[in-house]
């Protein structure tokens, strides 16, 4: 029975370690933390429905191990990895190659193993179009969009991948304005400078910027606890808008609590892990990902906790 996390140790005795498991361990996340991480058994649905003999598990990799880690990932036959909070960035660097969605979003969040090469993707951004239109029936291209906490791994690919949908109007805050800065220049080749607009994350420009959007997007770690504040006053929230949270959790979170007393209409970050976990799938394995299964991997796992 795999262990319900891994960590470096653990990987660099990978053979020994895993040697009793009926299956072999090929896949992984990255993250610190990633005890909560629901990929597992969303993946392990799939390898299942397609009768692939392998399993996925999860990594505690801390930032020091990054770069050794991801080299042991090829010394232990690894088809691929995904990569979470706080690794996007600095995996980039660290990949023999990436793609170009990858490189315009500054992270990685998928890399497969190549022989003696690790090659970068990001699927954070198609996974997030193809959620928004689940849980909304609407297309990203068309809507308003703020996104709060957007100079992070995936806060800066969901920015990336609204310019590239050419949304009419794109608000990033955040609480580090150099964060943004940094790649803002790329998402004004993608867009009419009049379109975008960079803030910092406070509750004036919240209040200025709120009634001009049509959906939040909160990409920050804000919620992960049940302790945690809204990200945003709730009497910011108007029925009107629409309300993503990229934070998943078993219980709704803040935000969405606060969406609901509102009226407005809102979904957690289950549904953008499903559709960028398929993508990272048909990365690894040059197939349709089995939709159905992965879904129902998810759903068992959030039930149950």
């Amino acid at each position: 029975m795999p262990k319900p996390v891994y960590d470096f140790a653990d990987l660099q005795n990978w053979r020994d370690i895993t040697a009793s498991e009926n299956l072999p361990l090929k896949l992984s996340v990255f993250g610190d933390p990633v005890a909560h991480s629901k990929s597992p058994p969303m993946h392990n649905a799939a390898l299942e429905a397609c009768g692939i003999a392998a399993r996925y598990c999860r990594l505690h990799i801390r930032a020091p191990e990054l770069a050794h880690a991801l080299r042991l990932l090829v010394r232990n036959d690894f088809i691929g990895t995904n990569v979470t909070i706080p690794h996007k960035a600095a995996a980039l660097a660290l990949v023999d190659d990436a793609d170009d969605h990858a490189r315009r979003a500054g992270g990685v969040n998928t890399i497969r193993v190549e022989g003696e090469k690790l090659v970068g993707f990001s699927t954070d951004g198609p996974g997030l179009v193809c959620a928004i239109q689940e849980e909304f029936g609407a297309a990203l291209c068309d809507l308003r969009v703020l996104i709060l906490g957007a100079g992070g791994g995936a806060g800066r690919a969901i920015a990336m991948q609204c310019a590239l949908e050419k949304c009419p109007r794109l608000v990033l805050m955040n609480r580090t304005m150099e964060k943004l800065r940094e790649f803002a220049p790329e998402l004004e080749k993608l867009m009419p400078a009049h379109s975008l607009m960079i803030e910092h994350w406070d509750d004036a420009a919240i209040a200025a910027r709120i009634p001009g959007v049509d959906l939040l997007i909160n990409c920050s770690p804000v919620g992960m606890k049940s302790s945690d504040p809204p990200p945003i006053a709730p009497a910011w929230i108007e029925s009107r808008l629409l309300v993503y949270d990229t934070v998943y959790t078993a219980s709704r979170t803040p935000l969405l609590r606060a969406a609901d007393q509102a009226g407005a209409r809102s979904a957690n970050g289950l549904s953008m892990l499903l559709h960028q976990g398929a993508l990272a799938f048909e990365i690894w394995f040059g197939r349709q990902a089995p939709m159905d299964a992965m879904r129902a991997g998810l759903m068992q796992a959030v039930a149950a906790d």
